[in-house]
């Protein structure tokens, strides 16, 4: 016990340290922080220049509240817990293989050391938005999850810093589902794990924006503004009555296993769910609403 403790402790003051230095040195490329700034802005002006439903107010329904989530999410809750929590989970799974006589090495089936550098980004990519596929589709499908999940599809008007409202459960369970695949691939530097982040937050943040975008034949590749406003509507098909078109980054996976749904033109569609109106409106009722409807 003591050394998981020591382990969070050392989470905490890495984080913070680290957390600081991403507020004072913006001359490296690989600043999270400045680089969601300045995606942001770049998708936020896109809606502006390029709005699809153009009577939609730049300053949408819950802009303010979906900023603050985003700031929350991607800074704050990984102070208040996500480093420790995965430090501390990376080291009790080796503790596990240590109790058979197996280490997280052991598990490894090759390098990308090993391979040419883009094919070993496309891979980790890949995984990774696979990964992130199936964990959406089980927040749609496990009734507890789902209320977890029911943050995010709150959103009544679409905007890019929609994306990242979600419930501080959701980076918890996708993290935690991705640390098996990811290890068993291995030899990953921060700086490709940028690459594939400012992408993915890049087309995460134009998924949601109000520009009314399907780019052409990739749309069977990229996730689209056209396909995930779908994901958001409020009236479900028969045949898909827990949801459709999850994917991320990727529609790909939907498109392969009879996920995707895109009947018309949803520009105008109701988003939300089944008795919407009734959910919480603010951040802290929003956060303890899953537990308080779980008990």
């Amino acid at each position: 016990m003591e050394k998981y403790l020591d382990i969070i402790v050392k989470s905490y003051t890495g984080y913070w340290n680290y957390l600081k230095y991403e507020l004072i040195d913006i001359y490296h490329w690989d600043n999270y922080f400045y680089g969601l700034i300045i995606i942001s802005l770049v998708v936020w002006g896109l809606e502006i220049a390029f709005p699809w439903r153009k009577d939609q107010s730049i300053f949408r329904k819950d802009f303010w509240l979906d900023t603050f989530y985003m700031f929350f999410n991607f800074f704050l809750l990984n102070l208040i817990v996500l480093i420790a929590l995965s430090n501390t989970t990376a080291e009790f799974f080796n503790d596990i293989l240590g109790f058979f006589g197996w280490h997280v090495d052991s598990l490894q089936v090759f390098d990308v050391d090993e391979l040419p550098r883009w094919l070993g980004l496309l891979l980790f990519f890949l995984i990774t938005d696979f990964v992130q596929w199936n964990t959406h589709r089980l927040l749609h499908r496990v009734p507890c999850l789902w209320n977890f999940h029911k943050v995010h599809h709150s959103i009544k008007e679409m905007g890019f810093a929609g994306h990242l409202r979600y419930h501080w459960m959701e980076p918890i369970l996708y993290k935690s589902l991705q640390y098996i695949p990811i290890a068993i691939i291995g030899g990953f530097d921060a700086q490709d794990v940028a690459i594939v982040y400012f992408f993915a937050i890049t087309i995460g943040h134009l998924n949601h924006a109000n520009v009314g975008w399907n780019y052409g034949p990739l749309k069977y590749i990229l996730n689209n503004p056209k396909m995930h406003i779908w994901h958001h509507a409020k009236q479900l098909p028969s045949h898909l009555k827990y949801g459709m078109n999850y994917g991320l980054t990727l529609s790909t996976w939907d498109y392969l296993f009879k996920t995707d749904y895109i009947p018309h033109d949803g520009r105008d569609i109701e988003l939300g769910f089944e008795d919407d109106h009734k959910f919480p409106k603010t951040f802290l009722k929003q956060s303890i609403y899953p537990i308080k409807t779980d008990l």
